[in-house]
């Protein structure tokens, strides 16, 4: 029986795992978007697909697919932890924090490749020059010191809280759908999963604001204090931005961060549910042959 309940989680941990990284890299130029709107104070608002456009026209085709491998890397290690206890929310709480602590410093390498090369309108940003992830670590640790690279993880644990928020609303959703019908259709799926990730992902923005400053560590704000981790320097980085750009400021970029995270989300719900089904059908049929 333990054995059974053992690959049944495993099964479920690659599943999403799966369809995380599916459904990032097909979304993955509208976190792009998200960030730049987010670390570049001084750009304009404006609409996600003028945004793409105007990184394609500055800095190539290929732009808002930088840094697409040290996220995924993470996303893999994440998603993996968070489905494999994916029926408990207090222990997706614990392992949230443990993915947090793990993947952080890959986090920041790639929040710094997804920006080196852009074309800033903040000339308070201090740009990069990376060769690659390995470069980039051996440049912030050198540079920065080896606890810059958990730039950020102080909000990053406040934030644990956004699957949890995500798989709460999307299991109760899922919930009452079947006490209607007998059987999600692709499309209920889809809808439900964009839903959960549309609520975490607005309750948790401006949380997920200055962790990508924190992250991007190259603002020559606060120069004393690099690292900018504490609760008092996340207020007053909330503060600042408020100031400067009113409450607003502090969802700048919140449209392409719900067309990227609701739309991912969707997918990987979608691919994660099917791929969970495919597999269990298939261990039924070897079962009933088996007897």
């Amino acid at each position: 029986m333990a054995s059974v309940l053992s690959y049944e989680s495993l099964v479920h941990a690659v599943a999403g795992a799966v369809g995380s990284v599916t459904a990032m890299t097909v979304f993955f130029p509208l976190d792009t978007a998200r960030l730049r709107l987010q670390v570049d104070e001084k750009r304009k608002s404006k609409t996600t697909h003028m945004v793409l456009l105007e990184i394609i026209k500055e800095e190539g085709l290929l732009a808002p697919y930088r840094g697409w491998f040290p996220v995924i890397s993470s996303l893999c290690c994440s998603n993996f932890v968070y489905f494999y206890t994916f029926n408990s929310l207090k222990a997706l709480w614990v392992k949230g924090v443990v993915n947090v602590l793990l993947t952080t410093p890959l986090w920041v390498v790639n929040t710094r490749l997804k920006l080196q090369g852009a074309k800033f309108r903040n000339e308070d940003i201090v740009p990069t020059n990376y060769k690659g992830i390995i470069d980039a670590f051996h440049q912030i640790i050198r540079d920065e010191g080896i606890s810059a690279l958990w730039n950020g993880t102080f909000p990053s644990l406040l934030l644990v809280f956004n699957p949890a928020i995500q798989f709460m609303f999307y299991e109760g959703l899922k919930r009452q759908l079947l006490k209607k019908r007998m059987k999600l259709s692709s499309l209920d799926v889809f809808i439900i999963g964009a839903v959960a990730k549309a609520i975490a992902t607005t309750v948790t923005y401006p949380l997920q604001t200055v962790q990508s400053i924190l992250r991007f560590g190259r603002h020559r704000l606060n120069p004393e204090n690099r690292t900018l981790g504490s609760l008092r320097n996340i207020l007053y980085l909330l503060h600042q931005r408020v100031r400067r750009f009113g409450i607003m400021g502090l969802y700048k970029g919140l449209e392409a961060k719900l067309l990227q995270t609701v739309l991912t989300a969707a997918l990987m719900f979608l691919v994660y549910e099917k791929l969970t089904a495919a597999t269990f059908t298939v261990m039924g049929l070897k079962r009933a042959h088996q007897h």
